[in-house]
């Protein structure tokens, strides 16, 4: 059960760093990474880029792509507005044109009366008199001044014209390559954008999906009790005892998992030595010795309802181990087929940790104590030899120099700020040999 994973560090803590438990209960929340951040982790390790970066790349280019949409939209209206015919320059165009047209006209008038001027000199009789001569003279002069005038006015309006023309398809193809440009970035901006999502997406696709886990449920029905754990036991020795998982509900529990934890300090509290402990298991159906594995020893499958089933137990205590006291966490929990699960808190049996070598002499079983959930975990850092008082949450000292006070206050304070979780855990499969 989950419940074993989140308050493990809660309870060992508690003994090594009493004030872990002021901060302990939103670490309650979820004390495992989930899949999805592990994956994430590990993309990472491999160089690859997190679901968080994909995300904020694909929001990036979302935005991008807006923005060009935006400014293909702008360049568009800009360049409707360039080739309309109400465009400023082109109606300056369109009216040079006009004027050119216009100058032409005139000097095509002015070319016509100055011939008509020159072909009536020149059908003058030789009758006609001086005066008539002077004025048909004057006639061409003046058609000529006029001719020439037209053409100065013509050739200066066909250039106004020519230049007008000229700076109005200037502005339409300016705008036509602008639009181009912003065509070409929408059309960049999109395929980044697709691109990105399909990233994203590919990345959630492979990322695994959180399990869709049913509640597991307190049972103190289900019961574990060891038998023939020693009160005293010897560093270097070899120690065999039993945990008896006992079915008091009207049910078949398919499967049962009994837990066992050791947990120690030196005598002075200050070091954890739990890794000098090594436990395995043994049953009827499998009578192997076998590891015990994330603090699950082996599983009985199934359990009737009234029934109950012997897990043997051996443990190694390393040699080099120096003398203290401990607590040994058994518990159990039940997983069935329909995915139902459910366990009970945690029976503390202490015990006394001798040096190497040493003469117990008449030893007793170690006596079964309160019960508080279960440590699965092996503590880090150092010890303290201030517990934690579990009626109010503050910390105070037993004035007692055993660590074995403040290994049960502390499992005390622990339960008092965690068992209340144990009817919304949520289930979490182990790798626990079945």
């Amino acid at each position: 059960m989950k419940i074993r994973r989140i308050l493990a560090t809660a309870v060992v803590a508690a003994v090594t760093t009493p004030v872990v438990l002021l901060t302990v209960t939103p670490a309650l929340a979820d004390a495992k990474p989930s899949a999805g951040s592990q994956v994430r982790a590990q993309q990472d390790e491999r160089g690859k880029p997190s679901i968080e970066e994909l995300e904020k790349a694909a929001e990036q280019a979302q935005k991008a792509y807006e923005e060009a949409l935006a400014a293909q939209r702008a360049g568009q209206i800009v360049l409707e507005a360039a080739l309309s015919d109400d465009a400023p320059l082109t109606v300056a165009a369109a009216a040079a044109r006009k004027e050119a047209a216009a100058a032409a006209t005139a000097k095509e008038d002015a070319d016509k009366a100055l011939t008509d001027a020159q072909a009536a000199l020149a059908a003058l009789p030789e009758t006609a008199t001086d005066e008539e001569k002077a004025a048909a003279e004057k006639a061409v002069a003046d058609a000529g001044t006029v001719a020439a005038s037209a053409g100065a006015a013509k050739t200066a309006a066909d250039e106004k014209a020519a230049t007008a023309g000229r700076v109005a398809d200037d502005a339409r193809v300016a705008a036509a390559r602008e639009y181009s440009k912003v065509q070409k970035a929408l059309k960049e901006a999109l395929e980044t954008k697709e691109a990105a999502d399909k990233a994203l997406a590919d990345a959630k696709e492979e990322e695994p999906e959180e399990p869709n886990e049913p509640d597991c449920v307190f049972e103190s029905k289900l019961t574990t009790v060891a038998h023939g754990l020693p009160s005293k036991i010897v560093a270097g020795s070899t120690t065999d005892f039993s945990v008896r998982v006992a079915n008091g509900t009207n049910k078949t529990l398919d499967k049962v998992s009994p837990f066992v934890y050791f947990h120690a300090t030196d005598k002075g509290g200050y070091n954890v030595i739990d890794d000098a402990f090594h436990l395995q298991w043994s049953t009827t159906a499998s009578p192997g010795w076998k590891n015990v594995g994330d603090g699950y020893a082996g599983s009985i499958s199934p359990l009737k309802a009234g029934a109950h089933a012997d897990v043997k137990l051996r443990l190694k205590v390393d040699a080099k181990a120096p003398a203290g006291d401990g607590l040994a966490f058994v518990a159990g929990d039940y997983f069935n087929n329909d995915e139902s699960c459910g366990g009970n808190l945690s029976t503390e049996y202490a015990f006394e940790l001798l040096a190497a070598g040493s003469v117990p002499g008449d030893v007793d079983d170690a006596a079964p104590g309160k019960t508080t959930p279960t440590p699965d975990t092996k503590p880090q850092g150092g010890t303290s030899t201030t517990p934690a008082n579990t009626t109010d949450g503050s910390l105070a000292s037993t004035g007692s120099s055993s660590p074995l006070p403040q290994l049960a206050a502390a499992a005390g304070a622990a339960l008092a700020l965690g068992a209340v979780t144990v009817f919304t855990v949520r289930r979490r499969q182990t790798n626990s040999a079945s």
